[in-house]
């Protein structure tokens, strides 16, 4: 089990940048798979990215291509994700999660594919 704190979010007007910050508890990080999802008032909670433990896979959900950047400092136990160009359909709580199971594809999109999650982190943007 890891334990996780996002921080990072606030407002902004559309055309903005973010960096969100996961911080992870626990001696294994590195071997999570880190998950950011996003859910905006009455919606789902949707993926965003994904990026392996080895950070040889990374992978976004196409309406942030080439907008949004995770990375990852294991030696820091921290996901980040750069948020540019924002738009105000990001408006969302944004949420890491972290996932020690082998994941491929579209299972690692999935909610049910993550083991923890964070409390998630306000993101606003104003037009």
């Amino acid at each position: 089990q890891v334990q996780l704190v996002e921080s990072g979010g606030g407002l902004v007007q559309a055309g903005g940048s973010l960096r969100l910050s996961c911080a992870a508890s626990g001696r294994t990080f590195s071997a999570y798979t880190m998950g950011w999802f996003r859910q905006a008032p009455g919606k789902e909670r949707e993926f965003v990215a994904r990026i392996s433990s080895s950070r040889g896979r990374i992978d976004y959900t196409d309406s942030v291509k080439g907008r949004f950047t995770t990375s990852r400092d294991n030696a820091k136990t921290t996901v980040y994700l750069q948020m540019n160009s924002l738009k105000v359909e990001d408006t969302a709580v944004y949420y890491c999660a972290a996932t020690s199971n082998y994941c491929s594809g579209y299972g690692c999109y999935l909610t049910s594919r993550y083991d923890d999650w964070g409390q998630g982190t306000q993101v606003t943007v104003s037009s």
